[in-house]
């Protein structure tokens, strides 16, 4: 009796112990990395914790549009470059190119506008591909497709699948469902494996009747992986009547934005249009919360279709990302500063300044776990 009693009272200081020491242990740690390309070459890897700029890789070819994505596990990015022809691989963690795909051949050139992304389990890239056949005396436009990658196939890649596409796309992005989010007059989403296309949410044939006007949309940059969603904003006017009076018409920023992990999407007249924004992003806490970059800094509240807070920018700035947490903004893209702020306040909290200007490079999150 006095054995196992004894017997109790040390296992269970031992498993005190034992959860004692665990959870002083590190817990999975996730080390965050934004990334951001600058003229003439140079992708840089800053560190999100302290604000500095780790490592910067240089790219080969000529500026391309700066387009960026990320490999699933952060490790990798994935840059166009060489006038948005060939794309490159770099790991991240030293510089070294993994992965190379040019696009163009002897007798066609290809070009990509920003449509990067790469398969949910890290295995395929995927681009939209614009090619034209270079003949003798003539250039021929060709249809575009989807271009399939085996990212494993690492310097020398070759498409293993394309599939035909509509025109106009620039930013694309991945689902957990097997497809790819097209974004072009109409969002769509493209089944990687068959090639089917089916509509997500109709811009340029919207049917919302005669008093609204049909969208004007645009997706130059999507930075929507802290919410796993892509955004495309629109522009839309609704009138009184159908006279279409421009000067009474109520405008209105609109969002088609997709869930990632269903690629469904809910179409919304977010908030009243009373300045230019490129690009939105939302809130990791809160769906309703987005902020917006331009010529100002701003923040939204889409459930009750109010803005916040504006802050006037120094300079024009095309884009921004935020971190995980959703405490910090950061705002780059057009010139070589990038802008850190608080995002309860909008308050300039830093700077990050880099070699070159970036113009229309994206700003995108890579986040390793160990």
């Amino acid at each position: 009796m006095k054995l196992n009693r004894l017997f109790k009272q040390h296992s269970i200081k031992g498993l005190a112990a034992a959860l004692l020491c665990a959870s002083a242990l590190p817990v999975s740690a996730a080390q965050e990395y934004l990334l951001t390309v600058t003229r003439p070459g140079h992708l840089h890897v800053i560190d999100m914790k302290t604000n500095e700029v780790e490592r910067s890789c240089d790219i080969p070819g000529k500026f391309g549009s700066g387009a960026i994505t990320v490999s699933p596990d952060g490790k990798t990015a994935f840059v166009l470059s060489n006038i948005w022809e060939d794309v490159y691989g770099f790991d991240i963690r030293s510089c070294q190119i993994v992965f190379h795909a040019a696009q163009s051949s002897a007798s066609e050139r290809v070009k990509s506008f920003q449509s990067l992304t790469v398969s949910r389990d890290g295995t395929e890239l995927y681009t939209v591909q614009n090619p034209t056949r270079l003949l003798s005396d003539r250039y021929e436009i060709l249809e575009p497709r989807l271009a399939v990658y085996r990212i494993a196939d690492g310097l020398g890649a070759q498409p293993v699948r394309t599939f035909p596409v509509d025109r106009r796309i620039t930013k694309i992005a991945a689902t957990d469902t097997g497809e790819v989010i097209l974004g072009g007059g109409d969002v769509k989403a493209i089944n990687t494996q068959t090639g089917d296309v089916r509509m997500v949410a109709a811009l340029q044939n919207w049917d919302r009747g005669p008093l609204w006007l049909p969208p004007d949309a645009f997706a130059m940059h999507s930075q929507g992986e802290q919410a796993n969603e892509y955004i495309m904003p629109y522009v839309t006017a609704r009138f009184s009547d159908e006279e279409w009076d421009f000067e009474t018409a109520e405008w209105w920023w609109g969002l088609s934005r997709v869930d990632l992990s269903t690629g469904e999407a809910e179409l919304i007249e977010a908030i009243p249009f009373e300045f230019i924004v490129f690009n939105f992003i939302t809130d990791p806490r809160d769906s309703n919360i987005l902020y917006g970059s331009f010529n100002t800094l701003s923040k939204h509240d889409i459930s009750t279709q109010e803005t916040l807070i504006v802050k006037e920018m120094p300079h024009t700035y095309y884009n921004l990302n935020i971190s995980g947490d959703g405490s910090t903004i950061y705002v780059g893209g057009t010139s070589s500063d990038i802008s850190i702020h608080d995002s309860e306040t909008l308050e300039k909290i830093g700077a990050i300044h880099l070699s070159g200007d970036m113009t229309t490079s994206d700003l995108r999150v890579a986040t390793i776990r160990e």
